[in-house]
This record gives structure tokens, sequence and C-alpha cells, in this order.
């Protein structure tokens, strides 16, 4: 069951516009506050043994053994994000960080790799990510994993498995999907967003390569496992039902996109005419010539 985590739906049904945006620029080192202004939230349980960090970027997973934390996701690039994360880890364990798997390239996933190498932890990253990152534009550029693997991966600590699964391409080319087997409990980081903000593909050529296509297939992979609880990249904890909901509203607008082409709607009509009215977000189209392309295939 889980504890002092609110667990809720998706957001409600509203009118959204198709958005052409890109990622957000990673803020300058050492400013402690995340997406929104929001800072580094007190550590919450999700499961026995598996706790949640909110806030100076992406959620950040916490799995205590007896050897030490397996860590997903590091914050903000900083030293006051480092140290705030480190301080909620403190106070429920003093076993050190052993590993951090980081779920994408972006800063408020990977900004503090660096120091946890350092501290002579091991990061996990695809093998797209160690690749984006070589094009990254971000001040300070994140440390890139000191392990890297091509579909999947497997760190054991004290007892606990945690699997890492590269299911395909989605908000970038190297996206990990975490899962803990022992307490049915799947981290999708932006594969799955909350709230009324659609799902950003990231098409950039400069350390990118989201699909809209490969992501329908990443999401069917996470659905055939066995989880009662899944963690997004930022945001409250969802049930299966709400990443099935998902998935159901990200397959609509796809399909809905590609029919239109199929129809022979223009490339520059095509964001405005995809019906959303009904979804409650659209996906974020940072490249519409790349959305085009790949939907035309």
């Amino acid at each position: 069951m889980l504890k002092s985590v609110l667990v809720t739906t998706l957001a409600a049904v509203m009118s959204v516009a198709v958005i052409a945006q890109t990622p957000p620029a990673a803020p300058a080192a050492g400013q402690g506050r995340g997406r929104g202004g929001q800072p580094i939230q007190p550590i919450q349980p999700v499961k026995p043994g598996l706790y949640v960090v909110a806030g100076a970027g992406a959620n950040s997973l916490v799995r205590v053994t007896t050897e030490g934390v397996i860590l997903v996701d590091g914050k903000l690039p900083g030293i006051q994000n480092y140290n705030g994360l480190m301080d909620q880890i403190k106070t429920v364990t003093d076993k050190p960080v052993r590993f951090v798997i980081v779920t994408h390239h972006h800063a408020d996933h990977t900004g503090n790799n660096a120091k946890f190498l350092e501290t002579g932890a091991q990061v996990i990253g695809h093998e797209n990510l160690k690749k984006n990152l070589a094009t990254y534009e971000s001040d300070p550029l994140p440390a890139p994993p000191s392990i890297t693997y091509d579909k999947n991966y497997v760190v054991r600590l004290g007892g606990v498995e945690v699997q890492v699964h590269h299911y395909g391409r989605s908000h970038t080319s190297g996206d990990s999907i975490v899962y803990y087997p022992d307490l049915k409990v799947v981290a999708l980081s932006d594969a799955v967003t909350t709230g009324a903000t659609g799902p950003l593909i990231d098409y950039s050529g400069v350390g990118g390569g989201g699909s809209a296509l490969e992501w329908k297939q990443v999401l069917d992979s996470v659905l055939k496992l066995d989880f009662d609880a899944a963690i997004p990249g930022n945001g409250p904890v969802l049930t299966k039902a709400d990443v099935q909901a998902f998935k159901t509203k990200f397959d609509t607008v796809i399909d809905r996109a590609t029919a239109l082409i199929r129809q022979g709607v223009a490339k520059d009509q095509l964001l405005s005419q995809i019906k959303t009215d009904d979804i409650g977000w659209t996906p974020r189209i940072p490249n519409a010539d790349a959305f085009y392309a790949e939907l035309s295939k």
C-alpha cells in the first residue's frame, strides 16, 4: 500500500492547443530550485525500502539496501541541490549512494553526475544518453555515465535487484525505464508526464533523438510489467490505470496526426488541425518537420 504519497490520476480533460517547444535550458550551477521554482521536497515513502524526493529537477528515487543506496536521477546541477538530496537520503539511511541510474541526458536528471562519481558511485545510463551528452547544450555539461548499456541492465546490491530497460526512443533516444520487481514499482522518467503539460518529443538534432512512434511501443512494453505504482519524471505517484490512460491519450493524438498526413494535410497545417480538445493535453513538438517526416513513413 502506498503511504504518505498522494496517488492521483492524470489531469482532467481540458482544451489545449498544440505547442512547439524545446526542452528548458539548465539553470546555472548552484541554483537550488527545479521546474517551476520548486525546491527540494522532504523525502516520502513509496513502498518499504523505496522513497521519492521531488523538487530541484526530476523526481529522485531512493532504493535503500543493507549495502548502500541505488539512486535514480540526481537533480539539477549545483552543490545546493546535491547536498539537499543527500540530506534527505540521510534521514532514511546512513549507507552511501553506490549506484546512480540516470534516465536520460537532460540536466534535471543528470546535473550532479560528476559529484556522485567523485564520491565513488557508479553512474549508469543508456549508451545513447552518453552520445546525447556529447552534443548537449548545457552549462555545466553533465558528466557521462561510468557504465552504459544497450537493452537491459541489472543492478544487484544488498539482496535487492533493480532492472534498467531501454524499450526504445520516446522523450529522447536514451530513455531508461527502471523496474523494481520485488516492490512492483516502475520509474518512468519523462516517458509519462502529469498535469496539463503534454509529453515532449525531443527531436532536436543536438542530443535529442525522440520518437512519437517508438514512444507508443515503449508504453506497450511498460504496461506488460507487473506493477501497481508508477513514478513519473515529475509529479505524484501514479497507478497502472493512470499509465494506461496516458497511453490511450498519446496513441489517440499520434494516430490522428498520422491520419491527417495520409489525408494530405500540409506540413505547416498539421499541428493546428490535430483534434485535442477531448484529450487534456497535446504532445509538445520542438521540430514540426521531424514530426511530420516520422509520421509520413
